[in-house]
C-alpha cells in the first residue's frame, strides 16, 4: 500500500507540474492579451513582370564576435564586407542580429565588456562609411550583455558605439514609392546581464511585451513585416500569449544565435503555426556566412550566401514553394506575372544569366536595371504539380555561380521544412528542460522513498542483475547516512542555492535551479534547469549507484583492499574508474565556477564545491562502515548464497 500510494502521490505531482507548465507556455493561465490586428487585403496586382519597380533588398549578419583574443580576421573580413560587399550590392538596409562583440576572457571560460572590441565595430562602421550608403540596423546579442549590472551602466558600450545606439526593440519603417516595410527588432536580452554561461536565453517580461504589441499594431498599415532578433524563439522566455504569436502578422522572423549548432545543422529555417518563417542565419564568426533578402512586387526571398564568394545569385519570381504563405504574401501575383526575375551581383559585370526549368533551357535572361534580370514566361504553363528552377550566372571574370529551388503556381501545394530544425527553431526548450528536470528529481525520489518504506526483501530467486539492484537500493535507502545523504543531494538540487557570488561584477547574487537574484532582480531560470539536468545525470545519479553498488560489494564481505584483489579487476576497475572520471567532472566544475563567477562562488558553492569536498568523505564511509543494518544485510545475502 505504501508503494502505491507513494507513486500516486509523485504521479499526482508530476502531472500537476506539467500542467502548469503546459498552461503558462500555450497562455491559458490567465487573461488574453490583445493580438496583432489583421492586415487589409492585398491587391494581386502589380505583378512581377518587365518593369524596375517594386523591389528592393537587404542583407543579414549575425555572430560577428569581434574579440581582442581570437581571430583578428573577423575585423578584417568584417571591413571588407562593409566596403566591398555592401557597395556591390548596395542593399537598401542591412540587419545585424547581435553578437557584435566576443566579450570573452583570454581563457574564454570567463566574461567582460572589452571597450577594445567595440572601438573596433565602430571604427569599421566608420572607416568604411557604410552607414552613410545603406540604413545599418544593430541590435545585442546575449555577448553583447554579458557581466552589465543596468542599461545605465558605463559598461553598456552598445550605447556609445553601436549604429542604433539604443537600448530595446525598436520599429524602423523603410518607405518605397510602393509601399511601405516595417521591420521591428526583438531585444531579448537579460537586464541585468549577467557573466556567462547563464544568459543563453533571452528574456521578455510583461512590460516588454506590451511594447511589442504595439510596434506590431504599428506594422499592421505595411506592405510587408519582418521581424528580427539575436535569439531563436526556442530560446526565448515570454508571458502569454508569446512571442510567435506576437509576431503572427509578419511574413518571417530573422534571427541568429545559434550558429548552425557548429555546424551541424548547417540549415535552421522552419515556419510558425501562423505561417510566419523563422529563419536562423549561419554565423560570421567562423564561417563568415550573411543573408540576402528581397521583396519583389511583395512576395519575399533570400539566399544564404558565404562571404567572398561571387556571383550572388537571388531567384525573386518565381518564389521558393517552401517558404510561400498565402497568408502573408499575394501569391496570386505570381500566377499573374509575366517574367522570371532574378538579382545577380559580382566583382565583375554580369556576362550571362541563363534559366532553365526541369532541365530544359528557357533562353537567357535579359539584364533590366541595376542587378535585376529579367525573362519572359507564361507560369499557365506551370499550373500542374512543382517544378524546379535554376538559374546559372556567369561574370566577364569566369566566375560561375547557380541557384535553384523547387516552386508551384498553385497555393494549394505544399512542402515541409526539415523535422529536426523545426524542433531546434520551434520547441521551447526551457520548459522541456523544466520538465525533464522535474521528472528526473521525482523519479529518484521515488526510487528512494519507496525502497526506505518496503519491508527486507525476499529473495527466492537466483541473484542477478535486476536482483541485486533491487537489493542494493533496499540497502542505501535502509542505512540513513546514504538515505539522507542523497535524499538531501536531490533535494538541495532543487530548492537550494546552487552558488553565492559575483553574478555580475561588483553585484553579488544567489543561483537557484529555478532562477538567478541578483541586484534586487529575478532572473528566470532557463539554463539553469539544463545545468540542472546535467547535474543530476553525471554526478548526483551516477553517485548513487556507485554507492549502491559498493554497498553490495561490503554485503558480500569485501572491503576496499580485498575488493580490489578478487581477480575481477575486468569487471571492477572499470566501475572505479568511470566515478573517478565522473568526479574529475565535478571538480572541473568548481574550476569553470571561479574562472566565470570568482573565489567567493567558489567558496560558497554547496551543489559544486562542498559537493566535490565531500563526496570522497562518503565514499569513503561506505568502505569503512560497520553498522548493524549492514550486518543485517550481509547475513541475508549469505544465507541467501548459500542456499
Amino acid at each position: 500500500m505504501a508503494v502505491v500510494l507513494a507513486f500516486r502521490v509523485v504521479a499526482g505531482l508530476a502531472a500537476a507540474a506539467l500542467a502548469a507548465l503546459l498552461l503558462e507556455h500555450y497562455g491559458l493561465a490567465g487573461p488574453p492579451s490583445p493580438l496583432p490586428e489583421p492586415r487589409r487585403p492585398r491587391r494581386p496586382l502589380p505583378a512581377p513582370g518587365s518593369g524596375a519597380g517594386n523591389i528592393f533588398w537587404g542583407l543579414q549578419i549575425s555572430d560577428i564576435h569581434l574579440s581582442r583574443f581570437r581571430d583578428p580576421g573577423r575585423a578584417v573580413d568584417l571591413e571588407k564586407f562593409c566596403s566591398e560587399t555592401v557597395d556591390i550590392i548596395q542593399p537598401a538596409l542591412v540587419l545585424a542580429t547581435g553578437d557584435l562583440t566576443d566579450a570573452k576572457t583570454r581563457e574564454q571560460l570567463g566574461s567582460r565588456q572589452h571597450e577594445v572590441e567595440w572601438q573596433t565595430y565602430q571604427g569599421v562602421l566608420k572607416k568604411t562609411r557604410v552607414m552613410e550608403k545603406t540604413k545599418w540596423l544593430d541590435i545585442r546579442g546575449n555577448h553583447d550583455v554579458y557581466n552589465i549590472p543596468s542599461l545605465e551602466s558605463v559598461k553598456n558600450y552598445y550605447r556609445k558605439y553601436s549604429a542604433v545606439r539604443r537600448d530595446g526593440s525598436f520599429h524602423y519603417v523603410h518607405s518605397t514609392p510602393f509601399g511601405n516595410y516595417s521591420f521591428i527588432s526583438v531585444d531579448a536580452t537579460q537586464k541585468p546581464g549577467p557573466k556567462r554561461p547563464f544568459n543563453f536565453f533571452g528574456i521578455l517580461d510583461e512590460e516588454q511585451m506590451k511594447e511589442l504589441i504595439l510596434l506590431s499594431k504599428e506594422s499592421s498599415q505595411s506592405n510587408q513585416t519582418i521581424w528580427f532578433g539575436h535569439f531563436t524563439t526556442s530560446t526565448i522566455l515570454s508571458p502569454s500569449p508569446g512571442i510567435r504569436t506576437i509576431m503572427s502578422s509578419a511574413t518571417a522572423y530573422l534571427c541568429g544565435h545559434l550558429h548552425t549548432l557548429g555546424g551541424l545543422m548547417p540549415v535552421l529555417h522552419s515556419r510558425h503555426s501562423k505561417g510566419t518563417l523563422e529563419l536562423e542565419v549561419g554565423d560570421w564568426k567562423d564561417n563568415r556566412r550573411y543573408r540576402i533578402f528581397a521583396f519583389d512586387h511583395d512576395l519575399f526571398s533570400f539566399a544564404d550566401l558565404s562571404f567572398g564568394k561571387w556571383p550572388v545569385v537571388l531567384i525573386t519570381n518565381p518564389k521558393p514553394l517552401l517558404y510561400s504563405c498565402a497568408k502573408h504574401e499575394p501569391l496570386e501575383r505570381l500566377f499573374h506575372s509575366t517574367h522570371i526575375r532574378v538579382l545577380a551581383f559580382s566583382l565583375s559585370s554580369i556576362t550571362s544569366v541563363i534559366v532553365k526549368i526541369d532541365g530544359i533551357n528557357l533562353g537567357q535572361a535579359t539584364h533590366l536595371s541595376g542587378p535585376i534580370f529579367i525573362l519572359k514566361w507564361n507560369p499557365r504553363n506551370y499550373s500542374n504539380g512543382t517544378y524546379t528552377i535554376e538559374v546559372i550566372v556567369q561574370d566577364s571574370a569566369g566566375r560561375s555561380r547557380s541557384a535553384h529551388h523547387i516552386f508551384s503556381v498553385q497555393e494549394n501545394t505544399h512542402l515541409t521544412f526539415d523535422p529536426l530544425a523545426s524542433f531546434i527553431l520551434l520547441t521551447d526548450h526551457y520548459i522541456v528542460a523544466r520538465v525533464l528536470f522535474v521528472l528526473i528529481v521525482l523519479l529518484q525520489l521515488t526510487i528512494l522513498i519507496t525502497f526506505r518504506c518496503l519491508a527486507y526483501p525476499q529473495m527466492k530467486e537466483p541473484p542477478g542483475f535486476i536482483n541485486m539492484t533491487s537489493f542494493s537500493l533496499h540497502v542505501l535507502s535502509k542505512i540513513n547516512i546514504f538515505y539522507y545523504s542523497v535524499l538531501l543531494l536531490t533535494l538541495y538540487t532543487v530548492l537550494g542555492p546552487w552558488f553565492f557570488g559575483e553574478i555580475i561584477d561588483g553585484q553579488l547574487g544567489f543561483c537557484f535551479s529555478f532562477g538567478m537574484f541578483v541586484n534586487g532582480h529575478f532572473l528566470q531560470g532557463s539554463l539553469t534547469f539544463i545545468v540542472g539536468i546535467l547535474q543530476l545525470l553525471f554526478f548526483n545519479i551516477p553517485l548513487m549507484a556507485y554507492l549502491c553498488w559498493s554497498l553490495l560489494q561490503r554485503c558480500y564481505g569485501h572491503n576496499f583492499s580485498s575488493h580490489l584483489h578478487q581477480g575481477k579487476c575486468l569487471r571492477i576497475i572499470p566501475v572505479h574508474l568511470l566515478m573517478l572520471l565522473l568526479y574529475i567532472w565535478q571538480v572541473y566544475s568548481c574550476y569553470f565556477l571561479h574562472v566565470t563567477y570568482g573565489t567567493l562562488a567558489l567558496i560558497f558553492s554547496p551543489l559544486r564545491t562542498w559537493l566535490a569536498l565531500l563526496t570522497p568523505v562518503l565514499i569513503r564511509r561506505v568502505w569503512t562502515l560497520n553498522s548493524p543494518e549492514l550486518g543485517t544485510f550481509m547475513v541475508h545475502l549469505k544465507s541467501h548464497l548459500s542456499s
